[in-house]
């Protein structure tokens, strides 16, 4: 059974995308009352990223880790947070994420927990 902290339920999570997440995470028993790295991945229409995006992330999330493209792949940058994982936070940080990245040609559209 999914540990969900009290007051929480799946008929809060939106029908978009992230709820869908959610809805999942919930299904296959995720502890939501437990605390998780949430990494969420920054994708750039350029590569290498501008290096005054790159110094953004990190003073806003204190690391960013950068994956070169490889094999096919596009590169991209990972920032992670540790916390409860709740649909208002991860929406919250994708939009920040997304909006100071703009400028430099990047968004933030995928995250990831591992359970």
């Amino acid at each position: 059974m999914a540990l969900i902290p009290k007051g929480v339920s799946q008929v809060q999570w939106p029908n978009d995308s992230d709820g869908d997440v959610f809805r999942r995470l919930l299904a296959d028993g995720f502890d939501f009352s437990s605390s998780y790295t949430v990494d969420y991945n920054i994708d750039f229409d350029s590569w290498p990223p501008d290096p005054g995006a790159v110094a953004w992330l990190r003073e806003t999330f204190g690391s960013v880790t950068i994956y070169e493209p490889e094999d096919g792949y596009e590169g991209y940058a990972l920032i992670r947070e540790q916390g409860l994982v709740e649909y208002s936070r991860v929406v919250e940080v994708q939009r920040l994420v997304s909006d100071a990245m703009a400028a430099f040609g990047g968004v933030c559209e995928s995250w990831g927990v591992l359970h």
